[in-house]
């Protein structure tokens, strides 16, 4: 089973600076230019006016077209659309499943007109990457939204229930190829969890990850993997257009407008791993402040807006804060651990 990459800043440093060296320096200079340029003007005005929706920079831990950058995009659109936050800005940072802007926020202590987004391939890249940083260097705000993963398959596969597919990964595990996002993403994880439920090692995984639902469909088509997991939303309109054939949607119910599609539980598998997103605060903000946040963030998900987004991409509102919050994500990290130790990384 191929190896998860080492983290980006596990590389190790010689006497005189490599060329990958100063790119990381550069870009962490970049990074934090971006920031401050997107930052300085707001951080003056929610000072004067005590008012944080006057400027607000919602930070995406990835790069853009990504699923973070979606939901960021989204969310700031949908503050405009109902003018919650006057100035909404995105900026991007992307890296090691959502460490590297997490890393870069953790230092920005007392800094409310700034939040980050959040979700479980933040937990998984937390303990894939051994970061020094985790949630506790943050400011929980918000569980907001998640979607589900589907299996899919060529739609001349033929392979049309989670049955099928098992039956037939038991007999050669290795040679059965998998396809998905990154390396401890949650589309390997659920391949993981529907492993062990089949009674199949999740070590025995032969795993080839992509950087999205469009570069797992090439594959698919072009006979160079199997089967593939992925966000529902990535490749709804593939399954509707029959170029690939969905067997099963990890979620509790079937997804609207796509009724003939089981889920995974329905056919006895009860992969219950989801792909929430949501918000984080600055560290040391204080609790006016956080409450502010919140009351924002709360108005922005009650919106027409993003009533909106959320139909459109398939995402189901689960909205969680405080204690819950918190509860949540121990037991989600405690979940995402132990398939990451199952899967050897």
């Amino acid at each position: 089973m191929p190896k998860a990459p080492p983290p980006e800043d596990s590389v190790p440093e010689s006497s005189h600076p490599s060329r990958r060296t100063f790119g990381r320096i550069a870009y962490g200079a970049i990074a934090l230019a971006a920031i401050g340029t997107a930052t300085t003007y707001s951080v003056k005005a929610a000072s004067a006016k005590g008012d944080l929706s006057s400027n607000l920079t919602l930070i995406a831990p990835a790069g853009a077209g990504g699923g973070w950058d979606g939901f960021a995009r989204e969310t700031q659109q949908a503050m405009r659309v109902d003018r919650l936050a006057n100035n909404a800005q995105v900026v991007n940072i992307p890296g090691a499943g959502g460490t590297i802007g997490l890393g870069k926020f953790s230092t920005m202590h007392g800094q409310a007109d700034t939040i980050l987004a959040t979700g479980t391939a933040m937990v998984g890249g937390i303990a894939l990457n051994k970061s020094p940083v985790g949630f506790d260097n943050t400011t929980l705000l918000a569980r907001v939204a998640e979607d589900y993963d589907v299996l899919i398959a060529a739609a001349d596969s033929p392979h049309n229930t989670i049955d099928d597919v098992v039956g037939a990964w038991k007999k050669d595990p290795k040679g059965f190829v998998w396809t998905g996002g990154s390396a401890g993403s949650v589309d390997h994880l659920t391949i993981a969890q529907l492993a062990l439920l089949g009674k199949i090692s999740a070590s025995d995984i032969t795993y080839i990850p992509k950087s999205g639902g469009g570069e797992a469909i090439q594959t698919l088509l072009s006979g160079t993997t199997d089967f593939a997991s992925c966000g529902f939303n990535e490749v709804s309109d593939q399954i509707e257009a029959g170029r690939v054939k969905a067997i099963g949607v990890a979620a509790p119910k079937r997804i609207e407008g796509f009724d003939e599609v089981p889920t995974m539980s329905e056919q006895g598998y009860e992969v219950t791993l989801t792909n929430w997103r949501g918000w984080l605060g600055a560290p040391d903000i204080t609790g006016d402040d956080s409450a502010q946040l919140l009351e924002i963030l709360q108005k922005t998900r009650n919106s027409a807006a993003w009533k909106d987004a959320l139909d459109r991409n398939k995402w189901t509102d689960v909205w969680l804060t405080g204690d819950e919050f918190a509860e949540f994500i121990k037991e989600d990290s405690s979940r995402v651990e132990k398939l990451l130790k199952e899967l050897g990384l």
